[in-house]
């Protein structure tokens, strides 16, 4: 793609994944460099991994918990429109994972007011109002890439995939470098998979 025509880049997040953070804050270091057309969405690691046996009740628990910040951030969607998730989601993650704020009210509440949004609704946390459009719009990011896959789902253009999954979050030129990779995988016709495991935990200075 020419470089002076923005790329369309739809991008679903669960707040809550340190992961997805590091892959969306590497979006935002590419858009400064290139032209892109970032659509956040949201996903949902709860609606993702419920029902599953192999979980403890412990993970179970907080899978529930996770559940709550993505239903704000339906909330606000509905309210507001969906331009304003971007910056939504800024708030919420530079609470949860840079300052290791508590996910409850209070945490949800002070991002809505950072991000210029009505703090009320918070009280979404709790309901289960906006359950529906929380699984519609999971169910289009990962309807595009399979079941076998976690959070963020990128999709650039027609071709979508899980990750880049990635620490410390590239910046400058490395974070350009890793962006034509991806979009070299993105026109390789047949591509589907890439992968190491872990051997670090997120990096997020």
């Amino acid at each position: 793609m020419a470089h002076d025509t923005p790329t369309p880049v739809d991008f679903w997040f669960d707040p809550t994944c340190p992961w997805a953070w590091m892959t969306s804050r590497w979006v935002l270091e590419v858009a400064e460099r290139r032209p892109l057309d970032i659509r956040w969405h949201i996903m949902s690691l709860t609606v993702l991994n419920e029902g599953r046996a192999d979980l403890d009740e412990r993970w179970h628990r907080n899978l529930a918990l996770r559940m709550e910040p993505v239903r704000v951030c339906a909330a606000a969607e509905r309210a507001y429109g969906p331009g304003v998730l971007g910056r939504l989601y800024t708030e919420l993650g530079n609470r949860f994972h840079l300052e290791k704020a508590p996910k409850d009210r209070v945490t949800y509440a002070e991002a809505l007011a950072a991000a210029g949004l009505d703090p009320a609704l918070a009280d979404a946390a709790g309901s289960d109002a906006y359950d529906t459009a929380v699984r519609a719009s999971h169910h289009d990011g990962i309807g595009r890439v399979g079941t076998d896959v976690g959070t963020p789902v990128i999709a650039v253009g027609d071709v979508a995939f899980f990750g880049p999954v990635v620490t410390p979050t590239p910046r400058g030129e490395a974070a350009v470098k890793l962006w034509d990779g991806v979009l070299a995988v993105a026109e390789t016709d047949g591509f589907f998979e890439l992968k190491r495991t872990r051997t670090r935990d997120p990096i997020f200075a």
